[in-house]
Order: structure tokens, then sequence, then C-alpha cells
């Protein structure tokens, strides 16, 4: 027989598995079978008691392995002992693990069914809330051993900001480190202290230095999405300047936590007070009390008196809005009279809370509060002359307004900001203004010459780079307005081109919104009643007939648009535009890049030729849209800005958009250049080259434009006398030795010769022609055929020859009750109107349908509230 014998086969039941289900040599016991666990046998579902039920191969096995019968015991098998609130034949759930063994964590828990296993028991809830505080314990610890105090003397290490040309030379550095000074407590006025005390955090004295229900609003805040606060007390806001960012993060408001508590324990309150005064801004560039006084006053800081430290304690608030100098530049609401009333406001009141908390006796405050304390005006520093200035003003405003970079953080100094201005053409701009001034004004001898101002803007079309500006006589001569990016000069005539625009692209309510043509005839005749859709007529407040008034009495009867350009005659366009419909006209200025804010609110007749207040600047983006074949692209400044070497996001260059068909802003080019060749602009002929614009002169002569383009540069120019004192716009009637400025005059040839400069060597590409656009629709009431000439009051049929564009002559003024020739409103006052012809009106509107507003605008000065500015609006864009 071969070695290799079979192996007999094993007795079933037998083998290692049949032994554990014996009783053993030394066991006192039988064994169980595999998994019971001490449950009843029957519990498996097994009636067998034998090998075969728990072996290896009988028919009877239900379980093969060790872990087969415990996952079966889990599923369903013998109940635990005292379970009595088990379900029959459960066991031990899945996730209760093993018998025997607690866990450390009992949940779900153990022995409980239905919700009951869900319900924590007290041991766990305690114990993870003593785990949780632990926690909280132990972090603060590490964070309050981690966190260093701050150091004001640190944070006064200021940086310049860097602007360049567009070339990327260099063209200024200005910045904050040489305005600022830090001073011991000693040189710093009890008054100045108690007033931040009084106004900020009366329990500084005693309190940790930590608001904890401020900072849970604060967090509160930001959960929801909205916006956070700062440090509710002066130690919260003292590190907050020194130590932090101003980022308004969740992070920040914990270490700000910290730091604050280990400053509260380790500084003194007089050391926490002086670091929070020397590290504070104050607006105008300065940081700390002491650049404080010096820019405000003009004293150092320990010479203060308690009324001007209020004054210095309101701007803590927010120097944009309580500096009385005003900054509409930065926001349009933070005008110079809205900021000095909240200044003056503001300063009452700290001095009587100081008044109130004992810290001012009575005759203290009764001579502080007797009179406001006027802060100076401001300054120029140092690099900031001549046009420079406006140029750093705007390029800043444009940062501002397209990144979450703070004033404050800002003028801390460390950007480096690229902008779009071009240093020759700059130069160019400013130069024509002052070789026109040298040679038609002489303020220091003709009382009309004084006061008169120029603002202007050059920008690419299709483009939106803003190559040049002029923007004053700079700040070193004390003018700190911009006056190429400010609110308040109405714009006159220059606003006819949205008219005849949304015209030929929405037509009239007798067009049936068929756009007409530039050659539909109007009546052009002077002293017109102003007719509405429904065939009513305008009514001034006393219920008689509104009249239209042109500069001239000239009988020119029914001509077409063109001509009506051409001679800026305003009857044609007041009608035509209420027959377009005051709203369209606005959308289409909308379009081309004119602000929401600047627009006139009243869509009266007086609204289509220029009530309106855009900024210089908008006037040249929204020109060059025409002049781009109907392409606008918004104005810009800056093309890049680095901060530690690092581009920051938010100054991509803006797209062009198409917002009016080519063939309706090449239409608007056509009749725009016939302007320059034959009418009111022909000054602009010396340009020698194909160009297109449009002259405008306003109500009482109070400012003169020219806006004008060709396909490389559009350009505007504004002219203007303002009064130093309330910003009050004054008449230039007598101006330059001549009865009235008229838009073709002075700013024409400020723009020719800029032009002249700016595109010399320039090749000249024209314009696109122009396609026949719309068709004849005449006003209503127009005859047809013409009827001849006739020598009474009714209009003129035929278009007559123009006088001179530069020579017209005014003649006399009806009254206002005949007329209401100067701009009447529901409130008695005037306001600006525009014509080139330098007259307009505007009536009461009475309560008749198809009207588009009431009454009308004061006049506002040139830093009024029209909201003109590049950016204004958002502040501003």
């Amino acid at each position: 027989m071969s070695e290799h014998r079979r192996k007999p086969p094993q007795p079933q039941g037998g083998g290692r598995a049949a032994r554990r289900g014996q009783p053993g040599p030394s066991s006192g016991r039988p064994a169980a079978p595999r998994g019971a666990n001490g449950a009843s046998d029957h519990s498996y579902g097994s009636h067998s008691q034998g090998p075969d039920a728990y072996g290896s191969g009988g028919d009877g096995r239900e379980y093969g392995s060790r872990a087969e019968a415990r996952r079966a015991a889990q599923r369903g098998g013998g109940r635990r002992r005292g379970a009595d609130n088990a379900p029959p034949g459960g066991g031990r759930g899945r996730d209760q693990g093993p018998p025997g063994k607690p866990r450390f964590i009992d949940y779900p828990r153990v022995g409980r069914y239905g919700w009951r296993r869900w319900v924590p028991s007290w041991r766990l809830v305690t114990g993870l809330g003593l785990g949780f505080v632990g926690s909280l314990v132990v972090m603060a610890g590490v964070g309050y051993a981690l966190v260093g105090i701050p150091d004001e003397n640190a944070a006064a290490e200021s940086q310049n900001n860097v602007y360049y040309w567009a070339d990327g030379t260099q063209m200024v550095a200005t910045g904050t480190g040489v305005n600022r000074q830090n001073l011991t407590i000693d040189k710093i006025p009890k008054a100045m202290q108690y007033a931040v005390i009084s106004a900020e955090n009366k329990s500084f004295y005693q309190d940790s230095g930590v608001d904890p229900m401020g900072i849970a609003r604060a967090l509160a805040n930001m959960a929801r999405g909205g916006q956070t606060q700062g440090g509710s007390t002066i130690t919260q806001q003292f590190v907050k300047n020194t130590y932090l960012s101003q980022d308004q993060t969740l992070t920040r408001k914990f270490t700000e936590m910290f730091i604050s508590l280990k400053v509260g324990t380790k500084l003194d309150k007089n050391e926490i007070m002086r670091g929070y005064l020397n590290t504070s801004y104050y607006g105008r560039g300065a940081y700390g009390i002491q650049a404080a006084a010096q820019t405000y006053y003009g004293k150092d800081a320990q010479d203060l008196t308690p009324s001007q430290c209020a004054v210095l304690a309101a701007l803590l608030k927010g120097p944009t809005y309580y500096d009385p100098a005003g900054n509409a530049d930065l926001d349009k609401s933070a005008t110079e009279e809205a900021n000095r009333a909240r200044s003056e406001g503001r300063w009452r009141w700290i001095l009587g809370e100081m008044h109130k908390d004992k810290h001012l006796s009575d005759a203290d405050y009764q001579k502080a509060v007797s009179k406001y304390p006027n802060p100076q005006g401001r300054k120029a520093t140092r690099g900031m002359n001549g046009q420079v200035s406006y140029m750093v003003d705007t390029a800043k405003k444009y940062v501002l307004n397209h990144s979450d970079i703070t004033e404050a953080k800002f003028d801390k100094g460390g950007y480096q900001i690229y902008t779009t201005f071009q240093k020759a053409k700059v130069d160019a701009l400013s130069a024509a203004v002052k070789k026109v001034q040298k040679s038609r004004l002489n303020p220091e001898t003709k009382e009309k010459d004084k006061y008169v101002q120029f603002g202007a803007a050059s920008v690419v079309p299709n483009d939106g780079a803003i190559v040049a500006l002029y923007g004053g006589d700079g700040y070193e001569n004390g003018h700190f307005t911009n006056n190429a990016d400010t609110s308040g000069v109405p714009v006159g005539s220059t606003w006819k081109p949205y008219v005849l625009a949304a015209a030929m692209q929405d037509g009239t309510y007798n067009s049936n919104g068929e756009g007409i043509s530039p050659l539909s005839k109007y009546n052009g005749n002077d002293h017109l009643k102003v007719r509405r859709p429904d065939g009513s007529y305008y009514l001034n407040k006393d219920n008689s007939f509104f009249f239209q008034a042109n500069e001239s009495d000239h009988p020119w009867g029914y001509i077409t648009l063109r001509k009506a350009m051409e001679q800026s005659i305003n009857t044609p366009f007041v009608q035509l535009g209420v027959d377009v419909g005051m709203s369209k006209v606005r959308d289409m200025a909308r379009s081309t890049g004119i602000l929401e804010g600047s627009m006139a609110k009243d869509l009266n007749p007086s609204f289509a030729i220029g009530t309106s207040t855009p900024s210089a600047i908008r006037m040249a983006d929204s020109y060059a849209t025409f002049a781009a074949s109907g392409r606008q692209v918004d104005p810009y400044s800056v093309t890049m800005v680095k901060q530690d070497g690092k581009e920051l996001r938010g100054f991509t260059k803006p797209k062009p958009e198409q917002v009016m068909d080519s063939s309706i802003a090449n239409n608007v080019t056509d009749v725009l250049e016939n302007v320059i060749q034959n009418g009111t602009g022909q000054n602009a002929k010396a340009l020698g080259r194909t160009a297109a614009g449009k002259t405008g002169t306003t109500d009482e002569n109070k400012s003169a434009w020219f806006v004008g383009y060709t396909q490389q540069l559009s350009t505007s120019v504004a002219m203007f006398r303002e009064n130093p004192k309330d910003h009050r716009l004054l008449s230039m009637n007598g101006t330059a030795g001549t009865d009235s400025i008229h838009g073709g005059d002075i700013p024409t040839s400020v723009w020719t010769e800029y032009m002249l400069a700016a595109l010399k060597g320039k090749n000249d590409p024209g314009f696109p022609d122009p396609i026949k656009i719309g068709k004849i629709h005449n006003e209503v009431g127009a005859p047809t055929p013409t009827p001849k000439p006739s020598i009474t009051a009714t209009p003129s049929p035929t278009e007559s020859s123009s006088p001179s564009p530069t020579q017209s002559t005014t003649s006399p003024s009806p009254t206002q009750s005949e007329t209401c020739r100067f701009f009447c409103n529901n409130n008695g006052g005037t306001g600006p109107g525009g014509a080139d012809g330098g007259v307009t009106s505007s009536p009461s509107d009475s309560a008749s349908p198809g009207t588009d507003g009431t009454g009308g605008n004061g006049n506002a000065g040139a830093n009024g509230n029209g909201g003109g500015g590049l950016f204004g609006g958002q502040p501003g864009q």
C-alpha cells in the first residue's frame, strides 16, 4: 500500500470545533455553543443540539465561524440578562459594543431603545461641557501668552505712496512719514484725553480693556454676513491702530481681544491713552494728535483749547464725514456744508458730555461752547503742487472705489500706483489754460475776471483711459477742489446731442416709436410755448403759459434739427425732448457714461438743454462714445496697484460695451462736425483736422463748455466763476471784457490749443461715413407745404441763414411772469439752465398728463451736491 495513503475522513462534528463543543477534562461545566454567551440554545433558530448543529459539515449547521455566530447574536440572538425591556428575541444592538466592555463615550446609549438611545446622559453632557470650557481656557492661555503688546513707535513707521506716469516713470512720492510725531502723555492736554473718554469710552479707567458685548455684537454681525464693528473701547482701538490690520475677520477679532486683555493688564491707563491718541487717524493725512493739531490749527497739541480738542475728537468718528473742509471727492454726501454741520453737532455734544462727566467746569463749558473753533483750510503737502495734486486725488479716489482699502490704511503708505496720465498731454492741457487765461483775463484789475476757474479732461475713445486733466490752480495756491472731477457746473447745450440721439433711436410720440431723421424740422423761433403730447401746454406756477426762450429773437422758423444743433437753438430741442420723453433722453445720456447722480432730478423741459452737472471727466468720456461709434467704456485712471511687490486685484481695464447702434452714433458725429464747420464751434476749425464737438452756455452765463473729439481723443473744457466763500456760481457777463462768455469762445480756444499739441504728429483718420437714418417727422403743427414768411409773430417757414456764431446778441429779456425765463421751481428760486444762447427756462409743472417731472433745482456751486464726479454716486464708482 502506498505510503501516501488517503487521510481517513473525520467524523461529523469532530475536530477542534467539535471538541470545543464538548465538556473538557478540566472544565467544570459543559461548553456553550459558539456565540451563545449564556443564552438558551434555541435562540439561534436551530432545534438541533448535537454536533451537526454547530459542526463543520452537518445539514443543520447554521454558523460556520465564530464571527458569523457573533453577527447572528447581534442581529437577534438571545436576550441579554436583566434587559427586561428588550424586545423578544433581541440581543445587543450592532452599535452597542461587545458585552462587558463599557465604551468611553456611551452614545448611542447601551441598553436604551427607540428615541431613548439618542438622548445623551447627564454624565456625557457634563463631560463634554467641561471639556469645551477647558479647551477654551487652554486656547485663551496660549493666545494670551503668544500675543505681544503693541508699540506706537513701530506704528509710526509709515511709507510713501508712489505714483507713476503712464510710461512707468515716477510722478510723485507722497506719504505721511513726515506728518507724525509721538508725544508723551504730559504733552497731551487733559481736555483731549477727557474728550475721547466722554465721547467713546466713559468706563475707560475702570474697564479691563475689552467690551465683551461689543465683541459679541461684532461676531454676530460677521456670522450674519453684515458689517462688523470696530473696537468699542479705547484699548481695543489702540490695539487695532498699532498692531492689527483693518481687516474685519473672525481671526482678527479674537486676536484683538487677546491683545487688548494683555494690554489692559500690562500697561497703565496713561500709556494706553497716549498710544491711542498718538496712533489715531484724524484725516488730511494726519496720524497722531500732534500732526492733527498742526494740520487743523497750526499749533502744538499742548496748546489746544478744550473747544479745539472737541473738534479733533469728533474727527475720530470718521474724518471723511467730520472734517469741516469737506471730502466730496471721496463721498458726494461729504460736502463742506454737510461736514460742517456734522462736525459742529458732534463738537457741541462732546463738550456737553465732558461737562456732564465733570471734566469741564460750568465756566469752562460756557466758554468752550460759545463759539465753534473753525479749523484752518487744507494745505499742500510735499510734492503735491500743480496738476500733480489733482491727478493724485483722482487716482486715489479710483483706488479706494475699486478695492477694500480704507483711506486710513491707504494713507499709511506702501502702495505703488500706476496711472494712465501722460505727462506731455497733462503739460499741454495746463499750458493751454494758462495761455488763454493770460491773454484774456486780468483778475488783478477787472472785477469780473476774478474767481474764474477752468476744469478739463481728456479721454481715449474706445479705451476709457484718462490721459490728461486740469483741476485748477493747484493745492499750493489754496485750490483744493478738483475741477476736472467736480459736480455742480451745469453743462448747458452740450446736453443736446443726447436729445438728438434719443430721437434717432426711440422716435417721438408722433412717429409711433420710429426713429426720426436729423433733417426733421422744428420751430426755432424765440418765445414759444411748449406743447405736451396730449396737446396741452406747460404752465407757470401762476397758471400763465410757459414760454421757452432763445438767446436772441432771431426768426429761425421751422428748421432742421441739424441746423438747430449747428446754431445751438433752444426751442427745437426743448420741444423735441418733450416729444421723445425726457426719461428716454436721460437713459441715452446714462448709456454713454453719464452718472445718474449727476443728472437733474426734475425731467421738465429744461432738462433737454443742460440742467445736469456731470464732471469734465464724464463729459469727455461720454462724447468718446460717439467717437467710438457707440462703444462706451467707463473712464479709469489706474492700471495697476502694488503693495510689497505684489499686484493687488480689482484694477482690470474696463471693457467696451456697444450701447447704441453705430449708425446713431455716427450720425450724431456728423451733426457735431457741422457745429465746428458752420456753427457755434467754428473756433475749433483751427485744429486743422476732422473733429466734432458741441458748445454750451448756461443760464445767466454762469458756465460755458466745449466738448469735442477726434477718433483718437475726446476732450471737455468747462469755464465758470465761483464765489470762494459759499461756492455759488457767479455770472460771467462782463468777463474778459465781453457781454457774455459763450462755449464757442474761451473754452473752445483752450480745447483747440490743447488738441493741437496732444495730436501733433498724429494722422487724421476722420470719422466713419454716416448712413441715412430714420424718417423725417416734423414737429406737430409744422406747415405742409411750407407757407410764405409772415411779418407777424407766426413762425418763419423756412430755414434762415445763421448769424455769426461768436457775435450773437442777447435780446431784452421779458419779465419772469411773461416767460419764466429764469428756471422756475416750486421753491421760488432760480436754477441752472442750459443753452448756448445763454437763456433757459423751466415751467412749474401742473398736474396734467404727459409730464416727466416738476420744478427745478437751484444753482449749485462747483462743490455742490450734483454728484457729477468721476466716481460719484457711491462714493462714486
